[in-house]
């Protein structure tokens, strides 16, 4: 038998009815054989008894006759099959999440493909059919899918082969002349196309998104390290500041401690010499005293007279009544200790200030005054780096971003987020305002400048009159008038500092402030106060110390 089957084709022995081996083969009169049960069920439905192969028709149902020859080949070729498959990786059994072969009968081996016309899934086996037999060979066949029935219209029970682009959904044939009349039909095919070509360009686009999040996923990390490499620097910095500052006092208590015994020990020196000097003069006396004593008990008149003169006159001794110890004065080696102790820290915070300095101007940024915001009385340079009060008012539109009473002018450039530095140059001036200013200001009338109203600036009045314009003014005392002057912002942390540029020191820093709009720089000349003041604001470049 095996021997036999082995010279014969498989498809003889498949049902043209399920297209698998036969399950129970019978034969009918014309010589045709399907499976039992297939038959059966395609005549109870049939208004015709038809062979399904040949269309004879039979006037009466035929009686089934069992065919033992194509029983018995059936089962050598399922066993067969089975053998294949148990040698064949892409025969094993269906996994869960691997789409079945809808053919196999016990066991499920794992479908190859699926057939969009017979709207099933085979395996290897029963995939062959759709390889050989030339009705079969023109199905299209995809990778297997589950939920065929899907891709069956609901309502018409036929398969899914158009598009409806006015409904935006698919269709069957029936479809199109009955709901969809009218409607804008394509195959499938084309609208595939069409949305393939849609997805390629969500997935470009997807992967635009894809690698601008890894660049901002870079950039922050970038920012993370650049922020620690700042916290280990500020450590450093306070190890060693304090550090400095640790030894100072300690040195400081240890040589006023030093100081102090010293004094002590010259005391009690001292004190001890002149105890020792009395002492010795008390031992003279007593020894006089006892001699005398002797002397005036003594019954020899001769005696008494010759020792008298010797013994009359007492001992030399030393005048003590100016002599004295005085106390060990400690008065103000304390205050000297500490004031030490405060120009060491004011030096420490020289080179603390001149490295911040250093490192805020690594944030400079290009500025230029804007002539649409200046008052129409300011004047401004070509290259819109310098401005200065003229007393004379030009003609100029009123428009809603120009100062009209007050002599501003606000910087072109505009800032959101991160930190910016810029320098101005106010050598020669009796006035002036410098800081930053939010782009919602009032630039109408009279304006006062403070925080609450979108302003922090520090000023120069009445040519040596520092003040910081937080409203109320904070009055500055400075060491020296600056003739540069430093504007750094970091947007994020809220603080808004001033710097004296040539001495590098800090002038004031407005802190814990609140930014939730754009930040512009801010000028103000002030009036030129008959020539007093006519010297410009000069937005500088800066100059990066090494």
């Amino acid at each position: 038998m095996s021997a036999a089957s082995s010279l014969l084709s498989e498809e003889q022995f498949l049902c043209s009815i399920c297209l698998d081996v036969f399950t129970d083969p019978v034969s009918i009169p014309c010589g045709h054989n399907f499976c039992k049960n297939c038959i059966t069920q395609h005549w109870d439905v049939s208004v015709q008894f038809q062979c399904p192969m040949c269309k004879k028709l039979f006037y009466r149902r035929p009686e089934l006759q069992v065919n033992t020859f194509i029983s018995e080949m059936a089962a050598q070729f399922r066993k067969s099959a089975q053998m294949k498959a148990s040698s064949c990786p892409d025969q094993r059994c269906a996994k869960p999440g691997e789409v079945p072969c809808d053919v196999c009968t016990g066991t499920k081996l794992k479908a190859l493909k699926s057939c969009l016309v017979c709207l099933a899934s085979y395996c290897e086996t029963h995939l062959e059919p759709h390889q050989t037999m030339t009705g079969l060979k023109k199905h299209m066949l995809i990778n297997p899918v589950e939920n065929l029935q899907d891709r069956m219209c609901k309502e018409h029970d036929k398969p899914l082969e158009l598009f409806c682009k006015t409904d935006q959904m698919c269709v069957c044939l029936l479809c199109t002349v009955l709901d969809h009349k009218s409607h804008d039909i394509v195959p499938l095919k084309e609208e595939y196309k069409g949305k393939k070509a849609e997805l390629g360009k969500t997935e470009a686009e997807i992967q635009q998104k894809i690698q601008e999040r890894q660049l901002k996923i870079q950039e922050i990390k970038h920012s993370v390290e650049l922020s620690k490499e700042d916290a280990d620097r500020e450590i450093a910095d306070s190890v060693r500041v304090f550090t400095a500052l640790m030894q100072s006092v300690e040195r400081g208590q240890a040589e006023l401690t030093e100081t102090i015994e010293e004094k002590q020990k010259t005391t009690e020196k001292q004190a001890e010499g002149f105890i020792k000097e009395l002492e010795q003069e008390i031992s003279e006396l007593m020894k006089r005293t006892a001699e005398v004593e002797q002397l005036s008990r003594t019954e020899d008149h001769l005696h008494l007279l010759q020792s008298f003169p010797s013994l009359n006159t007492p001992p030399h001794t030393k005048d003590w009544t100016e002599v004295s110890v005085h106390r060990s004065s400690c008065e103000g080696t304390v205050r000297r200790a500490v004031a030490q102790l405060e120009e060491t820290l004011r030096k420490e915070m020289e080179k603390l200030l001149e490295a911040e300095l250093k490192r805020v101007q690594q944030y400079a940024v290009d500025v230029t005054l804007d002539p649409d915001t200046a008052h129409p009385e300011l004047i401004l340079s070509d290259d819109g780096k310098q401005v200065k009060d003229g007393d004379v008012k030009k003609n100029l539109p009123k428009t809603p971003e120009r100062f009209s009473q007050c002599a501003n002018v606000l910087g072109k450039q505009n800032f959101s987020s991160g930190r910016f530095y810029y320098e101005v140059q106010v050598k020669g001036k009796t006035e002036w305002d410098l800081g930053v200013a939010r782009g919602s200001i009032s630039r109408k009338g009279k304006i006062t400048l403070s925080p609450k109203k979108g302003y922090w600036t520090i000023c120069l009045m009445n040519g040596n009159e520092y003040k910081a314009l937080a409203g109320p003014s904070v009055l500055l005392s400075l060491k020296s008038k600056p003739q540069k002057v430093g504007v750094f912002v970091d947007y994020e942390e809220g603080l808004v500092s001033f710097y004296d540029v040539d001495a590098a020191a800090l002038i004031y820093s407005y802190t814990g402030c609140t930014f939730t709009e754009k930040l512009y720089p801010f000028f103000s000349p002030c009036p030129n106060d008959g020539g007093k003041n006519s010297a410009p604001l000069i937005i500088s470049p800066v100059n990066h110390t090494d």
